[in-house]
């Protein structure tokens, strides 16, 4: 299974939704709180392409995107597919 990181910050309610989502599935990922460690915020916006909101999803080298897109590819089944390739 791809590694899983997550940009987060506490205030977050997507971020809160997106990790539920992971929990539930039983997928274990590395969260990096950008409001606890500003200094890696330009770090995330320069691998989200300019992505500068929260959460912003990484399954190995693939940027998925927010809570929105991994939410999308859940439902379209496609989300399995990504962390077994």
């Amino acid at each position: 299974m791809k590694s899983v990181e997550i940009y987060t910050s506490p205030l977050c309610g997507f971020c809160q939704a997106a990790k539920r989502l992971l929990n539930q599935k039983g997928i274990s990922f590395s969260e990096i709180n950008v409001l606890a460690d500003p200094a890696r915020k330009p770090e995330m916006i320069k691998r989200a392409n300019g992505g500068r909101t929260v959460p912003q999803i990484f399954v190995g080298e693939t940027h998925v995107g927010g809570c929105d897109d991994l939410f999308a590819l859940e439902q379209a089944g496609k989300l399995d597919t990504l962390l077994a390739a």
